[in-house]
């Protein structure tokens, strides 16, 4: 088997999600972070890890060595290496193993526990999970198609806020636990996205009409956002997965003939 056709089989098997060999890789790899993540949690238990401390370092160091091997194996798929080892993904990678290497040379109980506390980057490997959902990365082309609109939409609710907040504050006043304008933004805030913590309450009949006026319009505005998500996502192309073989990305516009991450053309 030439080099070439090898690394285009590695390739297919990492990067794409329409074949037997590549659906079994994503689920067994799905398999692996959820069970490397679940590791960290265990370790977070003292009477688990006292009494399973060298069984818990000896699977660490499977997992990573795993790790490692998917890491190598997506550089060498991939023709610009650069671009991937520096992509989000590629980064992410890098530093769900390496704290563990760098524990093999940080000599001393304190460099150690830094050690320790750096393990918990594994749990970023939770994020390389949306890779394997073919419909993740048409959801987030129609959140970005439909950004403007959530932004002018955040705007308002922040000025709605801000405006409350103050009448709310020269209405009751510091005697009633609305001791700034801040503080009457905060619960704003807290009432408008119905969390409600109960740290500080209206106690006026006019604070308390406008409480509930507030509370109405929290209910009415959570749905605008999903509204105009869904309505991009309805009007919005269906994409179509296939790995660019510059770059690796796997889901592109139903038509698209050129990678819309690096515009490497695709193979027909």
């Amino acid at each position: 088997m030439s080099g070439t056709h090898w690394r285009a089989r590695v390739r297919h098997i990492i990067f794409d999600h329409d074949t037997p060999e590549s659906r079994t890789f994503d689920i067994g790899l799905l398999a692996l972070i959820a069970f490397s993540v679940l590791l960290v949690m265990i370790e977070t238990v003292e009477e688990i890890e006292a009494r399973y401390d060298m069984l818990l370092f000896v699977l660490e160091w499977i997992i990573t060595i795993l790790f490692t091997i998917e890491y190598v194996a997506r550089l060498v798929a991939v023709d610009k290496k650069w671009r991937y080892a520096r992509s989000f993904f590629g980064v992410v990678d890098l530093l769900s193993i390496l704290p563990v290497y760098l524990s093999l040379v940080l000599p001393g109980a304190q460099s150690l526990l830094v050690i320790r506390s750096l393990r918990l980057l594994r749990v970023f490997r939770v994020l390389k999970m949306v890779r394997f959902i073919g419909e993740a990365d048409f959801l987030v082309r129609a959140i970005r198609a439909s950004s403007r609109k959530i932004i002018v939409f955040l705007i308002v609710v922040v000025l709605i806020n801000v405006i409350t907040g103050s009448t709310m504050y020269l209405i009751e006043g510091p005697e009633h636990g609305y001791d700034s304008m801040f503080r009457g933004v905060y619960w704003s805030i807290v009432t408008m996205s119905t969390v409600g913590f109960g740290d500080i309450a209206p106690s006026t009949p006019l604070g308390q009409v406008l409480a509930a006026a507030l509370m109405i319009t929290g209910y009415s505005v959570i749905a605008v956002p999903t509204g105009i998500v869904s309505a991009e996502v309805a009007s919005s192309r269906r994409p179509r997965e296939q790995s660019c073989h510059n770059c690796g990305s796997s889901v592109h516009a139903e038509t698209a003939r050129f990678c819309d991450a690096c515009g490497f053309a695709l193979a027909e």
